[in-house]
């Protein structure tokens, strides 16, 4: 298995909605993803969503963008050569991952610079309505 093969016209899907990373005090309600470790608890969330009772340290202005592919478990690389390839380009990622795909965070300022990263390896890069 290569992950190129899945990167040639894989689907990324940018999410409308604003994002933030938050390390918490505690989980809220309305989240994206949440991560808790022994240290912190770390949410992704909707910045519309945003509440100073819950928020520790907050980094705003991510957007998420969501591979629209299958990413089998015997799969290796298919992260790194993305995240090599935007780090060529200077642009700083958060990863996620979910059971069947990736997704990242990019800064709302580094967005078209890294829509043209992702087609240059072949993705088709569209906005959610």
């Amino acid at each position: 298995m290569n992950a190129q093969d899945f990167l040639k016209d894989c689907q990324v899907q940018i999410w409308s909605q604003q994002f933030a990373v938050v390390k918490a005090n505690r989980v809220p309600e309305d989240f994206v993803a949440v991560f808790r470790d022994q240290q912190e608890i770390t949410v992704v969330v909707d910045e519309q969503h945003l509440d100073d009772d819950w928020i520790v340290e907050a980094e705003r202005g991510w957007r998420m963008l969501s591979f629209q592919v299958v990413l089998p478990f015997e799969l290796v690389g298919f992260l790194a050569v993305v995240a090599q390839a935007l780090a060529d380009a200077q642009i700083s990622i958060f990863a996620l991952s979910a059971y069947s795909t990736d997704h990242l965070l990019i800064k709302n300022l580094d967005l078209p610079k890294a829509i043209r990263c992702l087609e240059s390896l072949g993705c088709t890069v569209t906005e959610s309505p």
